[in-house]
């Protein structure tokens, strides 16, 4: 299956990514292959075989990578960034054929992480990418960074979509717009929305107004937790 991490640039993927593979390295007896670029967290074998390749150093790019990645029997692969049309064909290739695979993108919720996976491949495609990503895709983490108000670094906040029967039809319909409400309504399977997440955080203190405002989704939420109000545009 395949599982996506996604979020601004900077905004904490690769550190999520890297805690999903030292779970994995500690509690799985798998065989892991890593593909970055570059490299940035080097994990040494622990239950299972973690190998790392570094794309313009072990490779010339994603694709390449993969493509000698199935030839080599992992279970599970990471790939450091899915950023064009071969790599992400690849990916849900080895997802939909026994592996594991963890990836990145940069779309900012888990419904705009299904229509850009989709968009990338020419229309004559499109249904039958939407048929193989909703059997293949897991699950979608969005998250982004928030500066914490005791001044303590930064906090993620993470927008999270299950793949349940329900969510796969959606997808494999076209019916992307209507992820949103699958999360709201699917709490008991672990999901919650960013905004869910992002107001969690300031009724808790951890967040500013301001911040929250940002970054949220829906802005209209956050309007009434701010000193002062936005410019009406």
């Amino acid at each position: 299956g395949l599982v996506l991490v996604t979020g601004p640039t900077g905004s904490g993927k690769s550190t999520t990514l890297a805690a999903m593979m030292d779970y994995a390295n500690k509690n799985r007896k798998d065989h892991i292959l890593t593909v970055e670029d570059p490299v940035e967290f080097v994990h040494k074998s622990q239950s299972c075989i973690v190998n790392h390749r570094e794309v313009g150093v072990h490779t010339k790019s994603f694709a390449s990578a993969l493509r000698g990645a199935l030839r080599e029997d992992p279970d599970i692969i990471l790939v450091g960034e899915m950023r064009d049309l071969e790599t992400i064909a690849l990916a849900l290739e080895a997802a939909s054929t026994g592996h594991l695979v963890f990836g990145t993108l940069h779309t900012q919720s888990a419904a705009k992480t299904v229509d850009r996976v989709i968009d990338v491949f020419p229309a004559n495609q499109q249904a039958q990418i939407r048929t193989t990503l909703s059997e293949a895709l897991k699950g979608v983490v969005a998250q982004n960074l928030f500066k914490r108000i005791d001044k303590k670094g930064r906090m993620a906040v993470l927008e999270i979509l299950v793949v349940t029967p329900a969510t796969a039809n959606l997808i494999r319909e076209g019916k992307t717009f209507q992820i949103p409400s699958v999360i709201q309504t699917g709490k008991k399977y672990g999901m919650q929305s960013l905004d869910d997440a992002i107001l969690e955080a300031l009724i808790a203190k951890k967040i500013s107004a301001e911040d929250a405002y940002d970054k949220a989704i829906v802005k209209d939420r956050f309007v009434q937790y701010l000193k002062t109000p936005p410019d009406i545009l």
